[in-house]
């Protein structure tokens, strides 16, 4: 499995983690953690044979329902991540390696707080580098979305919630976020990307930022 198809799994994972340690319990918080999808529920999956396909419908399947959320990977998918021993070996793996204190994010509950987002978006960035551009896909580097966002003038600009941008290549929705930071006010930002993990994993760093 190349660094295209991993980093999927692996940013799918941090996303669940960050979300279950920082707003498991938090009333009006910008996403539901439905009872028994938090991260700890994914923990008790390790080492059993149907991790798979429990990790599909018990962890990701609530959480992509109760949060209008859609194009997840496949955690049970034989043919990325093996069949038998080797996927279970690989999920429970993968899964220990969040388990580590020092990704305790229960801590980082500032308002505002970007620092999980800008993480995200390292990762991506570094996924995308390592992956060789195999699909044709390319990730805009945050200074270029910055220097963009800056370009169409949106900072000096009379916004308001009806205010919109739109992206017809969005891909992982770097340059629509840095165009919303841009701007004075809350704006509107839609985009559009073809690839149905890719405009997954935009969702889900919006979500973060």
């Amino acid at each position: 499995m190349d660094a295209s198809q991993y980093k999927d799994y692996v940013l799918v994972m941090l996303f669940i983690k960050y979300i279950s340690d920082k707003y498991a319990g938090v009333p009006y918080a910008p996403i539901t953690i439905p009872k028994g999808a938090s991260f700890k529920d994914m923990v008790a999956l390790k080492g059993k044979p149907t991790i798979g396909d429990d990790v599909n419908k018990k962890i990701i399947g609530p959480i992509v329902d109760a949060n209008k959320l859609s194009d997840m990977p496949d955690f049970n998918d034989v043919t990325k991540l093996g069949s038998g021993k080797e996927m279970v070996d690989r999920l429970t793996n993968l899964i220990a390696i969040f388990e580590n204190p020092a990704l305790d994010f229960s801590k980082n509950r500032a308002e505002g707080d970007d620092i999980l987002g800008d993480a995200y978006e390292y990762l991506m960035r570094h996924f995308a580098t390592e992956s060789g551009k195999s699909k044709g896909q390319f990730y805009t580097p945050a200074e270029v979305s910055r220097i963009m966002a800056k370009i169409i003038g949106i900072s000096n600009a009379r916004t308001s919630a009806s205010t919109t941008a739109y992206d017809p290549t969005c891909g992982s929705g770097s340059l629509l976020l840095k165009v919303a930071n841009e701007a004075e006010t809350n704006i509107t930002i839609y985009g559009q990307e073809k690839d149905s993990a890719t405009s997954g994993l935009a969702r889900m760093n919006m979500i973060l930022h």
